[in-house]
């Protein structure tokens, strides 16, 4: 559980993503939780790693207040929405859409160009980012990510905003969003609080070395690193899925006979 969230913290500080794109297949291959309860407890988890990530964001100036409270306002509607799908959707479908979304993140970023900064945030623009938070709350609650993968990409493509700025934005915003999926998750159990404190609290040290690393690179080679991570996480949910196949095959087989 620590390596996983130590891991996580680190890859979670230098993208922003909160780390739930590691914590969730660490704790399905690794730590063997069911799929849904490693989503919410990934979701929990990922609260300690977006803190520590914040705070070397803030000291460095690289968070965007402004969008960050339009994205805010509907990530945590969408966190009601996604962790009531949980309870809902089968556990293959739920990996489907993990894959999808990391797939289309990843080709995102490898046609994303250099950004010079943002432009003011209009009505229009404000609505679309309240709307980006909405889908990204959903797929967080439902997925156990925080996030990040949806809004960084869809700043710095979406918004032209500096990647940097983007990723501390999005830590910014994965706060409140992790806080109402683990309360909805409580409810339901769908949350190992004793696994995701391990977790979070040791990808929190690492988180503040990711966040400094992401200061000095690149906008391009931080894209480039985000997709090919993007890539490899999606490979490993691949793997699951097809093992669970095998597995539900394998127990209709037994039926039958």
């Amino acid at each position: 559980m620590a390596l996983v969230g130590i891991a996580a913290g680190l890859l979670g500080g230098l993208f922003g993503v909160g780390g739930g794109l590691i914590i969730v297949p660490g704790l399905v291959l690794l730590v063997k939780l069911e799929r849904r309860l490693a989503n919410g407890t990934s979701l929990a988890a990922t609260l300690p790693i977006a803190l520590a990530s914040l705070s070397t964001y803030l000291y460095n100036g690289n968070v965007d207040w402004a969008v960050a409270g339009f994205l805010a306002s509907g990530t945590v509607v969408g966190a009601i929405i996604g962790t009531k799908l949980l309870t809902i959707l089968p556990k293959r479908t739920i990996t489907i859409i993990f894959i999808v979304t990391v797939l289309a993140t990843a080709v995102r970023l490898f046609t994303t160009a250099d950004s010079a900064g943002r432009d003011s945030v209009t009505i229009y623009s404000g609505l679309l980012l309240v709307f980006i938070g909405l889908a990204t709350g959903t797929l967080s609650g439902l997925l156990g990510i925080g996030g990040g993968v949806v809004m960084v990409p869809a700043m710095v493509v979406g918004l032209d905003m500096v990647p940097v700025i983007a990723k501390g934005t999005s830590v910014a915003v994965i706060v409140p969003t992790s806080i109402m999926g683990t309360i909805r998750n409580r409810k339901t159990a769908y949350v190992d609080l004793k696994v995701a404190t391990v977790a979070g609290l040791s990808g929190a040290v690492t988180a503040i070395m990711g966040g400094m690393i992401a200061d000095s690179i690149s906008t391009s080679l931080s894209n480039i690193m985000f997709a090919f991570l993007l890539l490899f996480v999606a490979g490993t949910q691949l793997v699951t899925l097809r093992s669970d196949r095998r597995t539900d095959l394998a127990a209709a087989a037994v039926i039958v006979d």
